[in-house]
């Protein structure tokens, strides 16, 4: 973008500081190529598009991340295949936390990840409801813009749950984060239902750490450990905003190990499901 009160070049900016992500504009610059060599104007690809000339030009210019609908819906316009779909993953990472974006890389090509967390539901398990009324909390205060974006890239990482080849997923969650509400009682009665829908997944596994446990190496914190599809262990936290990748060796042993005895610490699959079912049935 170019400041016309100073005629200095300005960059577009994200909420929270940082240019937006070269993925977007990677993506706007391949758009405005392809709706040329199709010798429509901007306002011409919106009508034949069902948006407007503002989205089509916010997406050009990367101030914008596409949907996976704008892109489906280009395509077919520009009769450009699949070009444009190449780059849609990228762009729904790029709509995650900065902190979050290198971690995801590694979580979407995973073959295996174990996750333990004390607070909320994890992010590949949640509905969109509830995904959206955790960034609505966020402080500061995000925009209805970011909290889209953010909702959205929450929701298309879990395209993992289903990925070929299967990931194995195993998910330790305490039983407070499943009690304290998030949204209201019917965002929580479909989060709950949810979280039964995909533990019975055969590639997913989610147990209850229940209350009363005492103290066990949780309380430490949230935690992931993924195996890279080199076999590589790799752990993975994060608090206050701030993600941080583990590749020490030693470190990541010793979230392996907590891991495991989490496992046998928290009720069993089954377990886990029927305590589930019986805070659905008393809502």
């Amino acid at each position: 973008m170019r400041d016309t009160r100073s005629g200095r070049a300005a960059k577009v900016k994200e909420e929270g500081g940082g240019d937006l992500p070269g993925a977007w504009a990677a993506y706007g610059k391949l758009l405005q190529h392809l709706r040329k060599r199709a010798g429509l104007n901007q306002q011409q690809l919106g009508e034949a598009m069902g948006y407007s000339l503002e989205q089509v030009a916010s997406v050009e210019q990367g101030r914008r991340p596409a949907k996976a609908a704008f892109t489906r819906a280009a395509g077919r316009v520009l009769e450009a295949g699949a070009l444009l779909e190449v780059l849609q993953d990228e762009v729904d990472r790029a709509k995650l936390p900065r902190f979050f974006r290198n971690f995801a890389l590694i979580e979407a090509e995973a073959v295996s990840r174990f996750s333990y967390d004390p607070l909320l539901v994890p992010g590949l398990l949640q509905t969109e409801a509830y995904a959206r009324a955790v960034f609505a909390g966020h402080c500061p205060p995000l925009s209805e813009d970011i909290i889209d974006q953010h909702a959205e890239a929450r929701l298309s990482r879990q395209k993992l749950l289903a990925r070929v080849p299967l990931a194995e997923l195993s998910f330790i969650v305490n039983e407070e984060a499943l009690r304290d509400p998030v949204g209201d009682a019917e965002v929580m009665r479909a989060q709950w239902q949810r979280l039964l829908e995909v533990g019975a997944l055969r590639n997913v596994s989610v147990q209850v750490m229940p209350i009363g446990r005492g103290f066990h190496p949780g309380k430490n914190g949230p935690f992931v450990v993924v195996e890279s599809h080199e076999h590589v262990l790799l752990g993975y936290f994060e608090s206050q905003g701030v993600g941080c990748v583990v590749t020490d060796a030693d470190e990541v042993s010793a979230f392996s190990l907590r891991y495991g005895k989490l496992r046998s610490q928290a009720l069993n699959v089954e377990e886990s499901a029927r305590l589930i079912e019986r805070m659905v049935g008393e809502t």
